[in-house]
């Protein structure tokens, strides 16, 4: 048993606690160089969350210092040192307000309001959000309170992410998307208030000398507040976690419905719609030529129903009448005939431009060969195809020689070479031209 006690044992490696008491009261002023590090760092955040960077995000995060007051509000609540709270509390709110403000005015100047994943992430917290802020800040305040500070102080700015939450608030307010504001506040207030919760638990369990001596009334303020604040982050954060799992059970379950029922029986779906919300689910699908009776749809709907994670789905399978229908299904296979169409006349073109490249390039190196030998005096020439234009807007293509040499070729041997070059690359309209 002592093992296990020495094993688990946080007094290992302690800092000095005046030391350490020091530097989170150094940490939570938001003025000076932390109040433009934050303003900074928030804009970083907010430029990662408008292009959907994550590695931007996560450098956003490394620098940001909003861990301060919160850390710092921990230690207060643990110490009952209520002038340390308050310090904390004015400087996050301070924190919180100029975060706000830059990001809101970063989305609001921006040209860019398309909503990304990083975005959408930031706007459904739930149960699991609290469990990453807790154990994160459990590790942060481990950290803090030891005298080598080691890795995780930058996990732990990752991993509770508090910059993200409240860029994504301040895009909900640029925006006038309040549902984001409110959603992505939310997850920020759920991070401070359980790293703060854990960086107290920590600290009362170090046995961190109290700054004055409070009554036991006072400690049962202390223990109701947070006991509150625990409730009002957890309950709605629960709620929020069980319809994420019910909303996942529903598409995956749905899937396998549709694979099963019709995908396995070669019925082709031209059209599949789920919707799933806490008071209805829908399945909506439309098929090339597959029509169902109302009897086949019920025996559906009654498959539908015997599965739990499925049961109330209304189920809609798009059938109008046969002339419709058949209008729909002749379009569609119009159109793909259209495309394939499209790509054969694609493929000739391509074909057709690869012949006239070939046609129109020369081996210059093996022609120079085989030109020295017959002609020593040239010592360097290039092929190409070129097109004349004159003021009548008739266009004449020759086949342009340019060639060096340490002299002129004669006008004979111009028009020895001339016609030797026509028989070498089977044309009829050589011009050489001496480079100068």
């Amino acid at each position: 048993m002592r093992k296990i006690t020495d094993l688990l044992n946080l007094r290992d490696g302690e800092d000095d606690r005046v030391k350490t008491l020091e530097a989170v009261k150094n940490n939570i002023t938001f003025k000076g160089a932390n109040l433009w590090i934050l303003a900074c760092a928030i804009i970083v955040a907010s430029v990662g969350l408008n292009v959907n960077s994550t590695a931007v995000i996560i450098g956003a995060m490394l620098i940001s210092p909003l861990m301060g007051p919160i850390v710092g509000a921990g230690f207060a609540l643990g110490i009952y040192d209520f002038s340390l709270l308050k310090r904390s509390l004015k400087n996050l709110l301070t924190a919180t307000v100029v975060s706000l403000v830059v990001s809101t005015l970063y989305f609001y100047l921006s040209p860019f309001k398309d909503v990304q994943s990083e975005l959408l992430a930031r706007t459904s917290p739930n149960i699991y959000d609290i469990l990453i802020a807790f154990f994160g800040g459990v590790v942060g305040v481990i950290a803090v309170t030891r005298s080598e500070k080691g890795n995780p102080i930058p996990g732990v700015a990752i991993a509770t992410a508090l910059m993200p939450p409240l860029c994504t608030a301040g895009y909900g307010i640029a925006t006038a998307q309040w549902t984001f504001f409110l959603g992505a506040f939310y997850l920020y207030c759920i991070n401070c208030v359980f790293i703060g919760i854990a960086t107290f638990l920590i600290i009362k369990y170090l046995n961190y000398p109290a700054v004055k001596q409070v009554d036991e009334k006072h400690q049962k303020r202390v223990k109701y507040t947070i006991a509150f604040l625990i409730t009002v982050m957890l309950v709605p954060s629960s709620y929020l976690a069980y319809s994420l799992y019910r909303e996942k059970q529903f598409k995956k379950n749905a899937d396998l419905f549709i694979e099963s029922e019709f995908t396995n029986k070669g019925y082709t779906i031209v059209y599949k719609k789920t919707d799933f919300t806490p008071k209805a689910k829908k399945l909506e699908l439309a098929f090339l030529s597959r029509r169902f009776s109302a009897l086949e749809i019920k025996e559906l709907k009654d498959k539908l129903n015997q599965n739990k994670y499925l049961a109330g789905t209304q189920l809609q399978i798009r059938q109008d009448s046969t002339d419709r229908f058949n209008a729909l299904k002749g379009d569609i296979l119009s159109q793909i005939k259209s495309s394939e169409n499209e790509m054969n006349v694609k493929d000739v073109k391509i074909m057709q431009l690869e012949k006239q490249l070939t046609r129109n390039k020369f081996d210059n190196l093996q022609i120079l060969k085989e030109t020295r030998v017959l002609f020593p005096a040239v010592s360097s020439l290039s092929i190409n195809k070129s097109s004349l234009v004159n003021q009548k807007d008739s266009i004449t293509t020759i086949t342009a020689v340019i060639y060096d040499g340490a002299k002129t070729l004669s006008p004979a041997e111009s028009d020895k070479l001339k016609l030797w070059l026509n028989e070498r690359l089977l044309v009829k309209d050589v011009e050489l031209f001496k480079k100068h």
